[in-house]
């Protein structure tokens, strides 16, 4: 007989979702490399470099994570691997040049952050039942998506001071080690809550996952995480080439991920799942036609962050719920962990693709590029409903 899901208490999860966006200021401290890098003479292929230097880690961090969490406890492999984290938002801070040091503290990125981004949904599906994952899974999002955004604006606040931009990298390892140790004490607690599940990740179960239904919100949170890591890391150069201020950007994608997640999130998970994620992803498709063609000053530069911030925002929560609950019977656990490395693939790997196309062709081209993979995006979600229609019709004529 299965065993019931146990309920965590709001106190707890508070100070999970604390933590989590503690730990998450310093992957946010990572988009303002390209302005760090290049006020140390370098170029945006340079950032795209070592920003990507973290997908090669987050491998291994996928790979390991689940062993990890078996051996230490989800928690407590978060916070030992959050040291990592820490190092590199000083490594970056502290580090003269644009040299092979700075790709080797993107490898620690690439390290704290997957085992920390993987671990943290795998904690969440244990804690609560599958109907209230989606819920659940916004709130964790979305206070480490406040994490991310809150990362390049220390940046900004740090400019407006008259302090040097290593200042927002200094604040964010700070942040991070104290993350670091409320997760080492959150450990024991969640680790009496939890209910067990193997972590582990697999050939047999990797295999299942993406032979079923699993698949489609795996390669679609790969695509987004595409369109979010080439537009954020590079949000600097974007908005000095129109003279506006990135700290509209983050300010109003974060707002607007946030408000959306605490206000309309519920309402969104308990809808069709598949409408929900079509509906969403065209809005992040329409926002990406906003920034390619229509930003032409401070409103329509942070009217198209609002738009990318609700639409990615909510979509990614939705899909997750769907990776969740499409995995087949027993693996749940390791759905999670592909759609984890799907994400890291696009969000960390994309960069490098997208630092080389703005120094040879130029940001439009970039633009360009990231239109197309959110329409990709989109079409997998139009393309499930049709199939769906036309099984459900099908179905009613025979």
């Amino acid at each position: 007989m299965p065993q019931a899901t146990p309920q965590v208490s709001g106190k707890l999860f508070g100070l999970f979702c604390l933590a989590s966006y503690l730990l998450s200021l310093s992957y946010g401290a990572t988009f303002l490399l390209s302005l760090l890098i290049g006020s140390r003479g370098g170029n945006e292929h340079d950032a795209g470099s070592v920003i990507s230097a973290a997908m090669l880690s987050t491998f291994v961090a996928v790979l390991v994570s689940g062993h990890l969490s078996d051996w230490l406890g989800a928690a407590r492999s978060i916070a030992l691997f959050g040291l990592l984290l820490v190092a590199a938002s000083l490594g970056f801070a502290m580090t003269p040049g644009f040299g092979h040091w700075l790709l080797f503290f993107g490898l620690l990125l690439g390290l704290g952050w997957g085992v920390f981004y993987t671990l943290g949904p795998i904690i969440v599906a244990s804690l609560v039942s599958p109907a209230q994952r989606a819920k659940y899974f916004a709130l964790l999002s979305g206070s480490m998506m406040t994490g991310i955004g809150s990362g390049p604006l220390l940046g900004r606040a740090a400019s407006a001071l008259g302090l040097p931009v290593t200042s927002a990298f200094y604040l964010a390892a700070g942040a991070s080690l104290i993350g670091v140790l409320l997760f080492w004490r959150l450990g024991t607690r969640l680790k009496s809550t939890q209910a067990p599940s193997a972590a582990k990740i697999t050939w047999l179960a990797t295999t299942q996952v993406l032979g079923s239904s699993a698949a489609f919100p795996i390669i679609m949170v790969g695509l987004g995480g595409c369109v979010f890591g080439g537009l954020s890391s590079f949000q600097t150069t974007y908005a000095a080439a129109r003279s506006l201020d990135y700290s509209l950007f983050f300010l109003g994608f974060m707002s607007a991920a946030i408000s959306s997640r605490m206000l309309i999130a519920g309402y969104v998970v308990k809808r069709d799942p598949l409408r929900a994620s079509c509906l969403l992803s065209g809005l992040m498709l329409g926002s990406i036609v906003l920034f390619a063609f229509g930003v032409q000053n401070g409103f329509s530069y942070l009217l198209a962050a609002v738009m990318l911030g609700v639409g990615y925002g909510l979509t990614y929560s939705v899909i997750n719920g769907l990776a969740a609950n499409e995995a087949p019977a027993g693996t749940t656990s390791q759905a999670l962990l592909l759609f984890s490395l799907a994400y890291f693939i696009g969000v960390f790997g994309f960069p490098l693709l997208a630092g080389k196309i703005i120094v040879e062709h130029g940001m439009a081209t970039l633009l360009l590029t990231v239109l197309a993979v959110a329409a990709l995006n989109w079409s997998i979600t139009l393309g499930r409903l049709l199939w769906r229609r036309m099984s459900v019709e099908s179905a009613l004529t025979n």
